[in-house]
């Protein structure tokens, strides 16, 4: 349950998965990538990763301004493709990606987010840290059990409803809660890195 609601809000990597299903484009990839990405994650946070961001201020700052930059330049694709005069067209490039590109896109939306690591290492490793080894594990079972569900139902959903959700105007609406979202999580991050950096040098 813990798993479940640290990944349901509509994040980087959320909005790259339902994107992906929309397109039926290797979006069973992207799942099974950020399902992966989030057990190496989730196993590193429990199993003592924690203990190494949260004694690394200056490695917290510097993933947190890497995701504010990161997030700012993908709301700003999402942003610009919403605006765009010809939507469809936008779409159509969008749609000609090659697989390497969409794994170096998914990657980025996942391994730059500050977020993840503060729901993998703080949130998630300070409480599986608690526990004994073998309680351990099946907290780490559950979390990442939690992010496989949510990833495929995602991105096979998507891919059920993509027949609606290709037409323009969806495409349009998309592509603009996806900006907004993007950038309000960047301006949130960004004030965090501003509190990190005056305790730094306070």
């Amino acid at each position: 349950m813990l798993g479940a609601a640290l990944i349901l809000p509509l994040g980087p990597q959320n909005a790259f998965v339902m994107n992906q299903g929309i397109r039926r484009q290797y979006h069973i990839m992207t799942a099974f990538l950020c399902t992966l990405s989030d057990l190496l994650l989730i196993c590193a946070g429990i199993f003592g990763g924690s203990a190494l961001l949260m004694q690394s201020p200056w490695l917290l700052a510097l993933v947190t301004w890497g995701g504010v930059a990161f997030l700012l330049w993908y709301g700003f694709g999402a942003l610009k493709t919403a605006l765009s005069s010809q939507p469809d067209m936008a779409s159509a490039d969008a749609l000609r990606q090659g697989r390497w590109r969409i794994i170096a896109t998914m990657l980025a939306v996942t391994w730059l987010n500050p977020h993840v690591y503060l729901d993998t290492f703080v949130v998630l490793g300070s409480l599986g840290g608690q526990l004994d080894v073998e309680p351990r594990r099946w907290f780490a079972l559950g979390t990442v059990s939690a992010s496989f569900l949510w990833f495929f139902s995602l991105a096979l959903l998507a891919a059920w409803l993509a027949p609606r959700l290709r037409t323009a105007k969806a495409q349009r609406a998309i592509n603009l809660l996806v900006g907004l979202v993007m950038w309000i999580i960047a301006l949130q991050l960004a004030k965090e890195g501003i509190h990190h950096l005056q305790g730094l040098f306070s």
